[in-house]
């Protein structure tokens, strides 16, 4: 099950040094139940702030985020986030670091263990359920923190430079594993990015934002079909206006 997310008129600020920095002004986004939309800009643009109001681990901002309707206040299992560190646990195996995704989940101990065991086939890590986090790769590791992140049945996950860290042909793969989960589980998508490539080969929509405050420069419509050729011209073209419209909006 997916969920639509509303963000309207979203303006959030920080105090550094006695003075007032803008952050975010006059976010405007409307995002459909399914949609998986792929969020780019120069650092500074608010992409990361804007999805920790999202997930509800930042308030104080002016505006309004809803999920389903429903106006978010603080955290909850229906937003999930991965994060561009897969953050593991060093002392607990892969199966015990996605169980961590259930823990305020209220499933008996046998749906817990049917549930990690369900999505570690999913991300297709069987065979290391019990290896540790040093054991792994840096792909696996990041296919544990989506296992993690996916595992109570999110309505929409967010994801902050998942894939930042790995090297160009683990990425490819990454994206390819990652555009198969959206696809299966059917899941409501935004991903933060600063590779316009993968923006564009993700995304059905792609934001491009502008910095200083952070705002929205364009909405590009990707508006192609799933499984992409990356190199196929229909895709080189939407990238070109997503790298046009990121060229207009630097600082």
């Amino acid at each position: 099950m997916s969920a639509s997310l509303q963000i309207a008129g979203i303006g959030k600020s920080y105090r550094v040094d006695g003075s007032v920095l803008p952050v975010l002004r006059g976010i405007d986004l409307d995002v459909a139940a399914g949609e998986f939309v792929s969020i780019v800009g120069a650092s500074g643009c608010g992409k990361s702030t804007l999805l920790r109001l999202v997930v509800g681990l930042e308030g104080d901002y002016s505006g309004r985020i809803a999920v389903a309707g429903q106006p978010v206040a603080g955290t909850s299992l229906e937003r999930g986030i991965v994060f561009q560190e897969p953050r593991l646990l060093p002392w607990l195996t892969v199966e015990r670091n996605i169980a961590l995704g259930l823990l305020n989940s209220g499933l008996s101990k046998a749906d817990k263990a049917e549930a990690v065991r369900a999505h570690i086939d999913l991300v297709r890590l069987n065979g290391f359920e019990r290896a540790w986090p040093h054991q792994l790769s840096g792909g696996m590791a990041q296919r544990v923190a989506l296992a993690r992140a996916l595992v109570n049945r999110p309505k929409l996950l967010l994801l902050d430079e998942p894939f930042g860290a790995l090297d160009a042909l683990t990425r490819a793969h990454m994206q390819t594993e990652l555009q198969r989960l959206w696809q299966q589980e059917g899941i409501t998508m935004i991903l933060v990015t600063h590779d316009v490539e993968e923006a564009v080969y993700l995304g059905n929509r792609v934001v491009v934002m502008r910095p200083r405050p952070g705002r929205i420069e364009r909405i590009v419509d990707i508006g192609l079909p799933f499984p992409r050729d990356r190199n196929g011209p229909a895709l080189l073209d939407a990238r070109r206006q997503v790298v046009e419209a990121f060229a207009e909006a630097l600082p």
